[in-house]
Formats: C-alpha cells, sequence, structure tokens
C-alpha cells in the first residue's frame, strides 16, 4: 500500500464498492467536487433487499462486469467499504488505494484475511454508528422475555385471559462483556430502567468503571465472578484472540441461574454446545441471538426449535437511519483526509488488536 498522505496535484478517486441510496452517493459527491471523484455504479452491484443492505453475498457479475469493476478498483484511491468476493488480493485489485472507509466495526477478522493486518492500509470502521440500535434491541429482548409478550400473544390470538406475575427490570445486574461505544451505551439505557450495569474489561479500574457509566469494572480473571452475580449477560465484544471461545461450559456453569443470555457480538465467542446445555436445564432461563457461529443458522439447529430462545438474522444493528450515519461520517473522514488531518479520522481500527 501507498503513503496515506493525499496528492494535492490531482482529484482523489473515491469508489463505492457495496449498495448505497442514489441519495447517499449525491450528498457524497457534492461535498468536495473540486477534489473528490466519486465511483458510484450501482449497476455493477447487487440489488438491495432491504434498507441498509449492503449487498447479497451470493451475488456475482458477469465477466464483463467484474472486468470493469476491476477497470475501476485499479483507479481508486479510497474505498467505500471492502470489496466482497474478490479473488484477487486487494493490493492488486488497487494499488493506489490508501484508506478504506467501511460500514461496519466488526472488521478486524476480515482484515486478517485479506492479508492487510501489517499493511499501512487506513481504515476506518463505523464503530459507534450502531451502539444505539444494538442497545435497543437488548432492551427490546428484556422486555420481550419479562413482560412475556410472546406468551400473550399466542394468547390473544387464542382470546385466553390470563392473569400473571412479571418480572421488574429495575434493582436487576446486567453484565456487559465488551464495554466499548455499544457496552456504553447499554449502560446508559440500563440506568434509565434503574438497573445495575457491570462489564468485563482489560482492568478493573474504577477511574475506568466510572468512565464508562458502570458501577464496576471486573477484569478477565473475574469473569466468573460477574457472572454469578449477573441477572442479564450481554455480549457485544468484537472477535479477537481474547474473546474466541471466551464463554465456554465453565462460563456458563458459573451464570447466576435463571440469567437471561443476549449475544450481539459475535457467534465465535460463545461455546454454543455449552449454551444449548444451559438453556436445556433452566440455568439460562431465555437467550436473544442476534450471532451465531455459522451463518445462516443452519435449519438443523437445535436454536430454532427452543422455546427460550429469540433468533435474529444478524439484523439488530441494521435500521433505516444507517446509512445516513454513515454518509456523515464518511464526509467528515473525508474532510479531514483532505486536510491532512489523519489522526482526526475516526474510528481508526487498530490492526494490531484487530479492533
Amino acid at each position: 500500500m501507498t503513503d496515506t498522505a493525499p496528492r494535492n496535484s490531482e482529484r482523489l478517486v473515491a469508489m463505492i464498492t457495496s449498495p448505497l441510496e442514489s441519495e447517499y452517493a449525491e450528498r457524497i459527491a457534492a461535498a468536495y467536487p473540486a477534489q473528490v471523484e466519486l465511483i458510484y455504479r450501482p449497476d455493477l452491484m447487487p440489488a438491495t433487499r432491504y434498507v441498509g443492505d449492503h449487498g447479497d453475498p451470493a451475488f456475482r457479475r458477469t465477466a464483463d462486469q467484474e472486468r470493469e469493476w476491476h477497470e475501476l478498483l485499479a483507479r481508486a484511491d479510497v474505498l467505500w467499504d471492502f470489496p466482497p468476493n474478490e479473488r484477487l488480493p486487494l493490493h492488486e485489485l488497487a494499488p493506489k488505494l490508501r484508506w478504506v472507509q467501511t460500514t461496519s466495526a466488526g472488521v478486524g477478522q476480515l482484515v486478517k484475511r485479506l492479508g492487510l493486518q501489517n499493511s499501512d492500509l487506513l481504515i476506518t470502521t463505523a464503530s459507534g454508528i450502531h451502539a444505539q440500535p444494538l442497545a435497543e434491541f437488548v432492551f427490546a429482548a428484556l422486555l420481550y422475555y419479562s413482560k412475556e409478550l410472546g406468551r400473550l400473544r399466542e394468547e390473544q390470538r387464542a382470546k385466553l385471559w390470563n392473569r400473571f406475575c412479571g418480572i421488574e427490570l429495575a434493582g436487576r445486574t446486567i453484565a456487559i462483556i465488551g464495554p466499548g461505544r455499544i457496552g456504553q451505551e447499554i449502560a446508559r439505557i440500563a440506568r434509565t430502567f434503574r438497573m445495575r450495569p457491570v462489564a468485563m474489561g482489560r482492568r478493573n479500574d474504577p477511574a475506568r468503571a466510572e468512565a464508562l457509566g458502570v458501577d464496576r469494572l471486573y477484569d478477565h480473571p473475574e469473569l466468573k465472578q460477574m457472572l454469578a452475580a449477573a441477572d442479564c449477560v450481554v455480549v457485544c465484544a468484537p472477535q479477537t484472540p481474547e474473546t474466541d471461545n471466551l464463554l465456554g461450559a465453565d462460563e456458563f456453569a458459573a451464570i447466576k441461574p435463571g440469567a437471561v443470555f443476549i449475544n450481539i457480538g459475535r457467534g465465535t465467542i460463545v461455546d454454543e454446545s455449552a449454551l444449548l446445555e444451559a438453556l436445556q436445564d433452566g440455568r439460562i432461563a431465555f437467550a436473544a441471538l442476534d450471532v451465531f457461529r455459522e451463518e445462516p443458522l443452519p435449519p438443523s439447529s437445535p436454536f430454532w426449535e427452543m422455546p427460550n430462545v429469540l433468533v435474529n438474522p444478524h439484523s439488530a444493528s441494521t435500521v433505516d437511519t444507517e446509512n445516513a450515519k454513515l454518509t456523515e461520517l464518511f464526509i467528515r473522514n473525508l474532510g479531514h483526509y483532505l486536510a491532512g488531518e489523519i489522526d482526526r479520522m475516526s474510528p481508526q481500527l487498530d490492526k494490531r488488536q484487530l479492533y
């Protein structure tokens, strides 16, 4: 990869490589027209299946389309997203490339697979963009379980009037594994429900806990201690060598009986066999799962049939405002890039730590 400093002698070439509504592409093109040439070819990208769709993985271009697509990539200094399903290394397809703005936060493993971990390529992520919708999903799941909304809907259809006793969230402890931007938003909302947020981080520093908005910050050796005290466990950590298989049989055995388990992080963090056992024996009363080790979740997976599991097809982060926020982020970073203010571009991926 080449130096990240922008050239002043010619316009920067930026290319959108995943589906984006035309209104947002126009907004990007209009931001710095004298300094940036924007390549936007929706005819060479998959059609969107829903608002915020970043492309069907099964999409393939014709040979002629692929040739044209690669010619465009060869001109690009900047990419909106990593181009998917490419057979050739990115540095061969885009030899001028100096910066990629991704549309996802969890791109560390992709960067590693692409062989870019030791490159000088600048990568900014969407970290923080999805914090609000992911936090909303956490509390939607908690309310779904605690207020028995699924059962209420079924009994409404059956015209049954069965009074019951629900669960109050106030006073419960919510344990957050991964106190980044998403975890901090979860902690903030938890306090509005008068819950007690705690988290596991790299160190149990009281000053750091206060900054994150949690009552206590546990470190990794204290994970089981935190799990034993938690009424709800939320996984929102990125996939890294440190988090792979973080929650196994021993950790699920340590969880407070009757706890709720929510995973909006990555499927590889969880031993799914141990999770299934904990769900079957009732140690975990309810699980809301947005991510799995294998996606799409195979029809043979027992998670589909479990009455105490809510399956979400890795869509908790996708909302109708996502691309507007991503566009604002890209334009802001583009301005810093053109001004040579590389340090002000954010969030930047730490390629060593993969988040």
